[in-house]
């Protein structure tokens, strides 16, 4: 095929590839198409003529012994030719020497044309395949747009993100939302697979966690450039989130930066997630303070923290007011839930004669003392 680079460059700037990766497609479409029309016991390569800028097919034949068994063998012979026959052609070749035979597909009419067209068709979309699948494998955790386009009788809504489809499955739905065709709708990408039958699957989710951090750093400007941290997240889909946030500069309040004047920030963000209620937490890396902080609105009176025999922490007891008690495990058992979820830890509630004053603080705690207080003195 003349001017190969040429239609190389014109396929790359149509389907929007690397013309390297195009021309390796085309090598492997003229060889498949070699294999097919005209053995496919014989190796054959696609070379670029340098003189005439085609792309030529060749024949590779190995130079063994006159006794080779490979010789014998119907499955390989093709690639193989001995000694004493391939110097009838050439008197200078030796052993292991490599003959290279050259065919054009043109000799084979209409079989050969139609049969390279569906090759270099299969090949080119493989490439076309490949590029999404690492440009959306690398997009896991971040946040799209799309319109939806259907939705089918499982509740499965089907969303067009630029130049692909994906799904949005019912289960990764915040519950009592729902959609129609045409609307518009954010996401982050959960997972994504390519099937050999379906081709490439993108699933989207508005439940994780991390849809909540997305919708963060794109409301709050100081979480987007670096200045607020998010450390850690957890949510019970439409009712309930915690996130935890550390700010990297000393002039900035990562709790204040992320609410917004008035709760401006948070409630945009609270609406885009059907109504979700959204605790900012100041993170430290004291694990009992973080404890603490994370339990609110319950107040505690002090917080262990129990390691295995690797030293890990793996459980936290807190002691707290018995009046305390219903704050602390919440609406549900979601506050103490999401508690152990972003800390990662088990938690078990310990329960005092204590009680707490309308100012908040603690009366008559377990030994008379706050221990919460005398910690972190």
């Amino acid at each position: 095929m003349e001017k190969i680079i040429d239609i190389a460059e014109a396929i790359a700037h149509e389907k929007g590839l690397q013309p390297d990766q195009v021309m390796t497609a085309l090598k492997t479409a003229f060889v498949q198409t070699a294999k097919r029309v005209i053995d496919n016991k014989f190796a054959f390569e696609a070379v670029i003529n340098d003189e005439t800028k085609a792309l030529d097919i060749i024949q590779t034949i190995t130079v063994v012994n006159d006794d080779d068994e490979r010789l014998q063998d119907e499955e390989v012979a093709p690639a193989y030719i001995s000694i004493t026959e391939a110097r009838e052609y050439d008197d200078q070749v030796e052993l292991d020497d490599q003959l290279q035979v050259p065919h054009l597909l043109e000799e084979y009419g209409r079989t050969g044309a139609s049969q390279l067209h569906r090759e270099i068709e299969y090949h080119i979309q493989r490439v076309v395949e490949d590029e999404l699948y690492n440009k959306y494998k690398s997009k896991i955790g971040t946040l799209v747009t799309g319109r939806v386009t259907r939705v089918d009788s499982q509740n499965s809504t089907y969303i067009e993100v630029d130049e692909v489809r994906a799904v949005l499955p019912m289960k990764s739905r915040i519950k009592g939302e729902s959609f129609s065709i045409g609307d518009h709708l954010k996401a982050v990408v959960r997972r994504v697979n390519m099937d050999k039958e379906n081709g490439m699957q993108i699933e989207l989710s508005r439940t994780s966690p991390k849809f909540l951090e997305e919708l963060l750093a794109l409301e709050v400007p100081e979480i987007a450039d670096g200045a607020v941290l998010i450390e850690g997240s957890a949510r019970i889909p439409g009712e309930r989130a915690k996130i935890a946030l550390l700010s990297t500069h000393p002039q900035v309040d990562a709790v204040g930066a992320t609410v917004g004047v008035k709760g401006v920030r948070i409630n945009a963000v609270s609406q885009e997630l059907i109504g979700e209620n959204i605790d900012c937490i100041e993170y430290t890396s004291i694990p009992e303070l973080f404890i603490s902080r994370i339990m609110a609105p319950a107040i505690i009176s002090h917080v262990e923290i129990v390691k295995n025999e690797e030293g890990e922490a793996e459980r936290a007891i807190i002691t707290l007011p018995a009046d305390q008690k219903s704050k602390a495990i919440g609406k549900s058992g979601i506050n103490i839930r999401l508690a152990s979820m972003i800390s990662g830890l088990n938690i078990e509630l310990v329960e005092t004669d204590s009680t707490t004053t309308e100012n908040g603080e603690i009366e008559e705690a377990k030994d008379g003392v706050d221990a919460l207080e005398a910690l972190f003195k």
